[in-house]
């Protein structure tokens, strides 16, 4: 009677886990328009659009002095966040459990990550490449990048809606977030969330695997 009772426990679990399962696969994230975020996150020019939006193309330099573009993500699921090598408060938080997100993922062929200097001035290859080397990046896996800085600023405010300041990317203005963006192998941006923040970064690790189960079903 006990091994019925304890086999009996042991499939309602299992019952439990696959639905749980099922209806994580079949949850559909929303998709981000500038029109569905908070305007202070998003340029004035764009934030009338509400369909169709996708990240715009970009040119940039990873931790070896490659050329980095949106060939490179083609296909891919990933996550963005906006750093500096030079921030002692919020980016070491961030790069930490951007590295989270890097182990969780490894044997992923369909995931990567990217991070984006917000002093370009500053973080040049040599120094990037030491910061990615001490926070245990992985090539293959993750670019952290520099680039012109208008080139970036517009990436951040009209693409990736990473911010809440408004500026020109001129010599004065400085951006800083702490925002990871999950964008998906359309180009289309599925979630937002606080890269300090455990629950969010656990948050993102779940919807980063609903989305590449739907790649991969």
């Amino acid at each position: 009677m006990q091994t019925f009772s304890l086999i009996y426990r042991y499939l309602i679990v299992f019952v439990l886990v696959f639905i749980s399962c099922n209806q994580a696969a079949k949850k559909e994230l929303p998709i981000y328009n500038p029109a569905d975020v908070n305007p202070k996150l998003v340029a004035k020019s764009v934030r009338h659009i509400n369909s169709n939006h996708k990240v715009a193309d970009f040119k940039l330099q990873n931790q070896n002095g490659t050329t980095v573009t949106q060939k490179d993500y083609e296909n891919k699921v990933y996550v963005v966040d906006f750093f500096f090598t030079r921030c002692t408060s919020i980016c070491p938080i961030m790069t930490t459990n951007m590295a989270k997100i890097q182990d969780e993922f490894m044997s992923s062929d369909t995931f990567m990550l990217l991070s984006i200097s917000v002093t370009p001035e500053f973080d040049t290859v040599e120094i990037l490449k030491a910061y990615a080397d001490k926070k245990r990046v992985q090539d293959a896996k993750w670019n952290v990048t520099t680039g012109v800085k208008k080139h970036i600023y517009e990436l951040a405010r009209k693409s990736y809606f990473a911010v809440s300041e408004q500026g020109d990317g001129g010599l004065q203005d400085f951006i800083h977030t702490p925002n990871f963006i999950l964008v998906d192998s359309e180009k289309q941006i599925r979630g937002i969330y606080d890269g300090t923040d455990k629950g969010a970064v656990s948050q993102v690790i779940t919807d980063i695997k609903i989305l590449l189960n739907k790649r991969n079903p």
